[in-house]
């Protein structure tokens, strides 16, 4: 979910007293090509889309720490949620690692591992993506992209077809300006801007640079969708392949052999 309304926070997330809004969709993005991102994972609750996740092994999907709920199963090989004919995978999760340190307050270490119930079949509509294999910062205005089935506005409908955008990396002095010390850590976190953005659905989905996932979505503006004063953050998954890799095992046969930081 990346920007939820503080309503729909309410009733599908423990209650958060923190201000920022985490996030659900994609604005004034474009409908993804079917199955041009096989790694995209719909994480959903009572057969509903509440988070987006992505594969980094056959066994774990990654996604954000604020979407945990009781009972969550993730959807794989899906474009179009509503189409059953796509014969989309649906797998239970088995068990579910929070980072210890991650606080709802501030969103600070916001990356969560669901271990599914059995491993994945990978196939052309269902594929991993490689994760940083060292720490270290993506270039400010280096071009990612995004992708979701969050809201498409502020308050309005969820999309069925999987939506995306590229969105440029932020300066984090910038980021920290913006945000403030207390919410921002660059050592945890990065932003991005651009003419879209993610929305209310879209938290936990992966923001992709190259062919590697090096974030995931966490939360921005409490009010607007794309805020244009907030920028939107990120939880820096290198900051965390330690406790990734304790979690995973020698890890995924995602974790890329080489990723260029500067």
């Amino acid at each position: 979910m990346t920007i939820i309304s503080l309503l729909l926070l309410a009733s599908l997330l423990p209650h958060l007293t923190f201000t920022a809004h985490v996030n659900v969709g994609i604005v004034n993005g474009k409908e993804a090509k079917p199955h041009s991102r096989p790694y995209m994972v719909s994480i959903q609750e009572k057969n509903k889309h509440i988070c987006g996740g992505f594969i980094i092994s056959d066994r774990f999907v990654m996604t954000a720490a604020h979407c945990r709920n009781k009972v969550l199963t993730v959807v794989l090989g899906a474009h179009n949620l509503q189409n059953k004919k796509e014969n989309p995978v649906r797998i239970k999760v088995e068990s579910y690692y929070s980072h210890p340190q991650y606080t709802s307050e501030f969103f600070h270490n916001d990356i969560l591992l669901l271990r599914l119930e059995k491993n994945a079949q990978l196939n052309n509509k269902i594929k991993l993506i490689s994760i940083p294999a060292k720490e270290g910062d993506i270039e400010a205005d280096s071009v990612c992209s995004i992708a979701g089935w969050g809201l498409l506005e502020t308050n309005g409908s969820q999309s069925n077809h999987l939506m995306e955008t590229n969105v440029k990396v932020m300066n984090n002095k910038e980021c920290e300006r913006k945000w403030g010390e207390e919410e921002f850590s660059a050592s945890l976190m990065m932003c991005v801007y651009g003419e879209g953005g993610s929305c209310d659905g879209d938290s936990g989905g992966p923001l992709v640079c190259g062919n590697t996932a090096v974030g995931v979505t966490s939360f921005g503006d409490p009010e607007i969708c794309n805020s244009p004063d907030l920028p939107e953050v990120y939880t820096k998954i290198s900051a965390y392949l330690p406790w990734i890799k304790s979690i995973t095992g020698n890890g995924s046969s995602a974790i890329a052999d080489e990723m260029k930081f500067f």
